[in-house]
């Protein structure tokens, strides 16, 4: 009988990178079966879901066992190999590995206590001369190493929201160039612009501008550098589906619930700014209800914001207050809590 080949692999995957993807394509070349042990790491924010996550998108038929209470320390010290080892074996009982992936020394020690072939990849990194660590450091400038769909993930994506004739696109462009990064452009107006129809859309428009939208976010969200600053979302979209049509479509209403979890931050403008009159807008009356509904929305759908008042300086340094207290996948409590305790200071 044919030994059935499984192979094994295991990290913290902190960010995964291309040269973690080239062990696991090797032993998906290689093997009959591929395992991959993925652990917490305490040095990222990001979460260990999200990061098995990348794995089972990226690699349907890869066995993912998720280590939450694996060691975290690394190191050759005897009495830590031995504990790595015994967990691996023991705790999460593994069994029958024919080859252990590694590109680092620990391949020795672990495929020993496997029993399996020590199947070390480039571990010069030559052929793809990076780490974690220095992704993590900067991921804008190594991210060529990254997948598109992790390098996403890495990007704080900030929504601006409001009522019409409230600085949106004006602030979301200037913290661009402030922050060297992408902006968003509200797809919504170049749409309506080009489509109108005696000042409106039907809602099959909305829709359309609503995926539209995203797929350019999309875009933008992998040539942004630590931060995106979107004009309007979906969320927006289904407000002037009811506003407009007093209903809002199926594919819509399922795009303004995923937007209520997709941005890291919501900010919402103020209407303490001079209403700009112009010809496709529908008058400083409508902006104030408008403006109650985009409020209301998110309050209904629990979705945290952060009021943005006064000048597009005094805006812009709120936001900068913001990001510089904030990191992506923290809890936004602590966060309230460091700001509250600074104030204390």
């Amino acid at each position: 009988m044919t030994e059935v080949k499984r192979g094994l692999t295991l990290g913290k995957f902190a960010p995964l990178h291309r040269g973690h993807q080239r062990l696991i394509e090797t032993g998906l070349a290689e093997m009959d079966e591929m395992l991959v042990i993925v652990y917490e790491a305490p040095e990222t924010t990001v979460p260990l879901a999200v990061r098995s996550g990348w794995i089972r998108v990226l690699y349907p038929t890869v066995r993912v066992i998720e280590a939450w209470d694996g060691p975290t320390e690394v190191g050759y010290a005897p009495a830590l190999m031995r504990r790595h080892e015994r967990y691996v074996i023991d705790a999460l009982g593994v069994r029958g590995v024919t080859h252990f992936y590694s590109s680092e020394p620990y391949g020795e020690h672990m495929s020993r206590a496997l029993g399996a072939a020590d199947r070390r990849i480039d571990q010069a990194r030559q052929r793809v001369p990076v780490s974690a660590r220095a992704v993590r450091a900067d991921p804008f400038r190594h991210r060529r190493y990254v997948h598109p769909l992790v390098y996403r993930d890495l990007i704080v994506n900030a929504a601006f929201l409001g009522a019409p004739s409230t600085g949106k696109t004006t602030l979301a462009e200037r913290l661009a160039g402030e922050f060297a990064t992408e902006w968003m452009p509200e797809y919504g107006r170049e749409y309506w612009e080009r489509h109108q129809v005696a000042r409106r859309l039907n809602p099959a428009q909305l829709v359309e501008i609503a995926e539209t939208h995203i797929a350019r976010e999309n875009v933008l969200l992998e040539r942004s550098n630590r931060h995106l600053f979107t004009d309007t979302n979906a969320l927006t979209t289904a407000t002037f589906a009811r506003y407009y049509h007093g209903a809002v479509e199926p594919r819509l209403a399922a795009l303004a619930e995923q937007a209520a979890a997709r941005y890291d931050l919501t900010f919402v403008c103020d209407l303490d700014i001079p209403y700009a009159d112009t010809w496709d807008r529908s008058g400083e009356c409508n902006r104030a209800a408008f403006q109650r509904q985009v409020i209301g929305d998110l309050k209904a759908r629990k979705v945290p914001f952060i009021l943005l008042r006064g000048s597009l300086e005094q805006r812009v340094g709120r936001v900068r207050e913001v990001l510089g207290r904030f990191e992506k996948y923290a809890n936004p409590l602590d966060v309230l809590e460091r700001c509250a305790n600074e104030r204390l200071v």
